[in-house]
This record gives C-alpha cells, sequence and structure tokens, in this order.
C-alpha cells in the first residue's frame, strides 16, 4: 500500500495501458516525481505487536522511526517515543496500527491533519473509527497531505454516505476491504489456532 502510493505506481501503470509509453520521445518517463522510504521519518501509531513488525520493517528499508503510545505505555527498547504532535509534525510516512478505545476514537482529526507535513502519506491499518473521515476527505481534498492508503473505515461494508466516495483519484487515496491481515498464510494459521482451542476446550 505504501509503495503503491509513494512511488506512484497507478500513474506509471496507467501511462503505460493507456499506451502513451508507445513511440514516447524517451525511454525513461518519469513525469511524477516519486521517493524511497530510505531516509524517511516513519511515524507508528500504536507499537503494538503489529506496530513493532512493522517498525522493523521500515527500519529495514532505511526509514527513522519515532512511535507515539496512545495508551501512554512505558517506552519501548529499540524505538524512539515522542508525543503526538511530534509524530504529526515530523513524519514523512504514518501509519496507525492501534486498537480503537477512548484514547484513539477520533484521533486523527481535522486539527491532527493540519499539522501534518503536505508531503505526508498517511496509512491507517488500525480500526476506521480512529480517523474521522470527513476530515480525512478535506484534507486530501486541500493537499494538507499528499496521499492516504486505508484497509479499515468507520462503517464496514462502505456507506453510500461515506465521503471519501468522492475521491475518485487512486493516487490520492488507495481503498482496500478490511484484507490486510487476510493472505492466505495468515488465514490459516489462523484456522490453526482456532483448531487447538476447539482441541484443547474438548480435550480431544
Amino acid at each position: 500500500m505504501l509503495l503503491y502510493l509513494l512511488e506512484k505506481i497507478r500513474y506509471y501503470d496507467d501511462y503505460v495501458k493507456e499506451e502513451r509509453y508507445i513511440n514516447d520521445t524517451i525511454f525513461t518517463h518519469f513525469a511524477e516525481h516519486f521517493t524511497e522510504i530510505s531516509g524517511k521519518t516513519w511515524g507508528i501509531i500504536g507499537l503494538g505487536t503489529i506496530g513493532r513488525r512493522v517498525a522493523d520493517i521500515a527500519k529495514a528499508f532505511g526509514a527513522q522511526i519515532i512511535y507515539y503510545s496512545a495508551s501512554g505505555r512505558s517506552a519501548q527498547e529499540g524505538y524512539e517515543q515522542v508525543d503526538l504532535d511530534t509524530v504529526l509534525a515530523k513524519s514523512d510516512i504514518i501509519s496507525i496500527h492501534a486498537p480503537l478505545n477512548e484514547h484513539t476514537e477520533g484521533l486523527m482529526d481535522k486539527a491532527a491533519f493540519a499539522k501534518m507535513k503536505k508531503t505526508c502519506i498517511f496509512l491507517n491499518l488500525g480500526r476506521g473509527p480512529i480517523v474521522v473521515e470527513q476530515d480525512l476527505y478535506e484534507a486530501l481534498e486541500n493537499d494538507e497531505i499528499a496521499a492516504a492508503g486505508l484497509d479499515v473505515l468507520c462503517q464496514e461494508p462502505m456507506s453510500e454516505t461515506n465521503p471519501l466516495r468522492k475521491i475518485k483519484d487512486s493516487k490520492k487515496l488507495l481503498i482496500t476491504p478490511h484484507v490486510a491481515w487476510a493472505s492466505v498464510e495468515a488465514r490459516t494459521k489462523l484456522m490453526g489456532i482456532i483448531l487447538g482451542q476447539i482441541k484443547e476446550y474438548f480435550q480431544i
């Protein structure tokens, strides 16, 4: 999801499939500038099991990691814990991997998006209601942030009244139907855990 947005994959795929690359005057077309993860500041909201795994992968790509704990948990070894305003102001990439609770509901609102870099890419892979969708819509429409990727929404399946439906530009907004967790491997592992619990309960 991040690479799709960061590296303008949709634009370049469309460029080729719309046959604009045929007989182009240059073999490398780079009208849409894109950048690498390396050297970026990646802010993570929620450094639990998933968030920490994301941090490890981001670090391997060369990103600098900072994180915010909405629950106020003590700092975890290996990564810099900062306040929310610091994550919002400093991050080139912000990803949410937090649960929905009294600390996180509506956390990402108009005020939060206003503090982010205009070049920031925002990802929500936690829970939909952490984001105020109308405020995200306005932030994208007004170019307050560069792009957003969502795997979760406030209402799932998506409501007809969701303001994000109005954004048709896939270079600016990517939404997937709550499938980030659902690889074949992950589902196989989940079924194995459930089967093990059933066997344990019935002492099979």
